[in-house]
């Protein structure tokens, strides 16, 4: 019959980590059948017909005998389709199908086809971690795509009828990018300032958004390249570092998003529609999966239109913008995904979008613009740093293929202000210690302290507004290179503030 009872270790994925999870099975005499226990959903429940019809076509025996798989620890809910694996390894050693030698060290995760193929479930880069972190050897899919430092020491099987030989015969897993994985993908790539065209101002408010990691907000008619400049945006932001990759590639594995952009490097970009709900945005659904504003986690989150989202979404940023990361409650607890992203927003003036552009003539009433325009609301406007206006292209410059400053030159820019900005940070600790917090940190000449006095008095800033009016100035100074924000810098970051404000 095989050993009594056997243990066969896994995971299952709770946030954006996985926790891990015991198979236990049991055989007893009385009616043939698989029973799981252990707080399974569905999609566990349904692991039975898949593993009886798997084990079936592999040429497997199925056990006349009641087998009962527990998933310990009980008291957690059990989700996905990973489970699939696990079980037939244990119903296997347990009827002694395949050798019990050295299943106690590896950790089984995987979907598995009616013709006993395994197939990779999402959040691999999640088992894979967990994996390393206790001292396991990870056993997926051949399918399955890891980074390289954690796909070692992982193995691959393409079916469960390679289990015969014993596990001891798997190949290594080994990076497992393929030719599709490498090519251009849907972000950045390919994409260069130099297209947009007679955008001078908004470009250099690009590049201090980038320098600093400031929200921005573009305002602009209908055709001005207010999205043009959006998708452009992270051609001009510094490559992953190994800490952003990895964070980045474990969300986007949770959430079943392919990871070959984020090995490259490249910086995410997700644009969601405006109809997105609630839960798509900052997270949620049954199982809790992360939303966009996590998926966009060490780069850029663009909302074109604006005000055509709906308010409660809107709202829902605030937080997140704040805390750089969702806390999302249930009854079985609290996840949280992080998401320190930088948010670019675009939105048209009015509702026929022609309210300030001299080619067009506005044909909205003042209630209509106030009411489009307040949609957005005064607490998260006050939290977007940089407000431009984008102007319609000169039609010859368009029509004659003029280039404009292009993203190499841009990414210089922001490249040297954030060294700059390093050197100053890495300075004053040294200099002042961690005494010295706030506004008062940030450097300002005397006139531009008195300077900005004077106009956050004469514009009713609050605290927020003055403190990134204040973060805005002082990452223009870094840009151009000055110790001490000018009044120059503070009268260009106002310039930056809401229109409604000024």
């Amino acid at each position: 019959m095989g050993s009594p009872d056997v243990r066969i270790p896994t995971a299952t994925l709770r946030g954006v980590e996985a926790v891990p999870v015991t198979v236990e099975v049991s055989v007893s005499g009385g009616i043939p059948g698989l029973s799981i226990v252990g707080m399974p959903d569905t999609s566990v429940l349904e692991a039975r017909s898949r593993v009886r019809c798997a084990l079936k076509a592999c040429g497997y025996k199925i056990p006349r005998l009641h087998v009962t798989v527990n998933l310990a620890p009980a008291e957690i809910r059990k989700t996905g389709t990973a489970f699939d694996l696990p079980i037939a390894v244990a119903v296997l050693a347990v009827t002694g199908q395949i050798p019990l030698d050295s299943l106690s060290k590896l950790l089984f995760v995987g979907e598995l086809a009616l013709d006993g193929s395994v197939c990779p479930p999402r959040g691999a880069v999640a088992y894979a971690a967990l994996a390393e972190r206790e001292g396991f050897s990870l056993v997926c899919s051949e399918q399955t795509r890891l980074p390289l430092a954690l796909s070692t020491g992982a193995y691959g099987i393409s079916e469960i009828s390679r289990l015969k030989a014993g596990v001891g015969e798997l190949p290594l897993l080994g990076t497992r990018l393929g030719a599709n994985d490498l090519d251009v993908g849907d972000g950045a790539t390919g994409l260069d300032f130099s297209d947009v065209v007679d955008q001078d101002i908004p470009k250099r408010a690009m590049v201090i958004a980038a320098a600093g990691r400031h929200g921005m907000l573009m305002v602009g008619p209908p055709g001005s390249g207010k999205t043009m400049l959006a998708r452009r945006m992270p051609t001009i932001l510094p490559p992953l570092s190994d800490a952003e990759r990895s964070e980045a590639m474990l969300i986007h594995s949770v959430a079943g998003q392919s990871i070959a952009t984020l090995e490259r490097g490249e910086r995410p970009f997700r644009a969601p529609h405006h109809s997105i709900s609630m839960g798509g945005l900052v997270g949620g659904g049954r199982p809790v999966m992360p939303g966009e504003v996590s998926l966009a986690h060490g780069g850029v989150l663009f909302l074109d239109e604006l005000p055509e989202f709906a308010t409660n979404v809107l709202q829902s940023l605030r937080q997140p913008l704040e805390d750089h990361e969702v806390r999302i409650v249930r009854v079985d607890g609290v996840y949280v995904f992080p998401c320190d992203f930088q948010l670019i927003a675009a939105a048209n003036p009015c509702p026929c979008g022609h309210l300030g552009d001299e080619k067009h003539e506005c044909t909205c009433s003042p209630a209509r613009i106030a009411a489009y325009q307040g949609r957005i609301g005064g607490p998260l406007m006050d939290r977007i740093d940089v407000v431009v206006d984008v102007h319609r292209p000169a039609s010859t410059d368009v029509i004659r293929g003029s280039q404009g400053v292009g993203s190499a030159e841009m990414l210089d820019q922001v490249m040297a202000a954030r060294e700059f900005a390093s050197w100053r940070e890495a300075r004053e600790e040294a200099h002042y210690g961690t005494s010295t917090q706030g506004i008062a940190r940030l450097g300002f000449e005397p006139d531009a302290s008195t300077f900005f006095i004077d106009s956050a008095e004469r514009l009713a800033l609050g605290g927020r507004g003055i403190a990134r009016v204040g973060r805005v100035a002082r990452t223009i100074a870094d840009m151009d290179g000055h110790e001490l924000v000018s009044r120059d810098d503070v009268g260009e970051a106002l310039q930056y503030r809401s229109r409604r404000q000024l």
